[in-house]
């Protein structure tokens, strides 16, 4: 066995789903040319599934606003810090977690807000977390508005700071940090949504384009009578459609010169 015949052999994959000793063979190397061939198909539908994905971005897509605000987890009252209180301070940072989705603590900011939100709405908008060391309770709001996304972060940690004092008997946590007004949206990702409408696009065509390979079980040259059935190529005779166009041009070129 040649070198050549080697190569050919590592560059094809076959594939037998039934195995009924029926193999389909790809060539790697076949298959990269049909894509490039059909290049360009396949560049004008990604463009196109880029511009679908911008157009639903942009004008179908409500933008959503995150605000943020920050309580300060204190376990005593004294001004000494050992490692116990850090401990201390930390687990209770994990336990006013659980505050948050209490509905009485939605209730609360229900009431001084007047606002029209079920609880469960209000759930979803707003997320508590903190790192394990640290004493900071992150309260992040998610809103179509930027204000009220500010005033909700800021309203919670106010209640949360009532509700922790009154029912849990623990000493009150300072707000660290009122939230921001949010001057840019944090939801869509515009760019990351038109990348993937062009790679989905993109995908699509290639896809289409291997199966119509894969499907496609026709003998196209004289190398695929060798190499599927093995018998020498004795002659090629021309398709009828060629012989119709050439006898046409050659009409054609008789009539130009009469």
């Amino acid at each position: 066995m040649s070198l050549q015949e080697t190569k050919n052999e590592q560059l094809q994959i076959r594939v037998d789903p039934q195995q009924n000793g029926n193999e389909t063979e790809i060539d790697l190397i076949e298959l990269l040319y049909r894509l490039l061939e059909n290049a360009k198909y396949i560049i004008p539908a990604a463009i196109i599934g880029a511009i679908i994905a911008g157009v639903y971005t942009f004008m179908f897509v409500t933008p959503k606003y995150t605000a943020t605000s920050k309580l300060y987890v204190v376990n005593t009252g004294s001004a000494v810090v050992d490692l116990s209180s850090l401990q201390i301070g930390t687990q209770l940072a994990s336990d006013y977690k659980e505050v948050f989705s209490n509905w009485h603590v939605h209730e609360r900011v229900l009431e001084k807000l007047d606002l029209p939100y079920t609880y469960r709405q209000l759930n979803s908008m707003v997320s508590v977390t903190n790192s394990e060391a640290q004493r900071i309770l992150h309260i992040r709001v998610v809103s179509t508005s930027p204000d009220e996304a500010k005033l909700l972060a800021d309203t919670y940690a106010e209640v949360a700071q009532e509700f922790i004092a009154e029912v849990m008997s623990t000493q009150r946590p300072n707000i660290f940090e009122e939230a921001l007004r949010p001057s840019v949206p944090s939801s869509p990702n515009k760019t990351r949504n038109i990348m993937l409408g062009f790679l989905l696009g993109g995908f699509l065509a290639a896809g289409i384009v291997v199966i119509q390979f894969i499907a496609d079980d026709r003998l196209h040259s004289e190398e695929d009578f060798s190499k599927y059935l093995g018998l020498p190529v004795l002659g090629i005779m021309p398709s009828q459609q060629d012989e119709n166009r050439s006898h046409q041009n050659e009409s054609k070129r008789g009539k130009r010169k009469s």
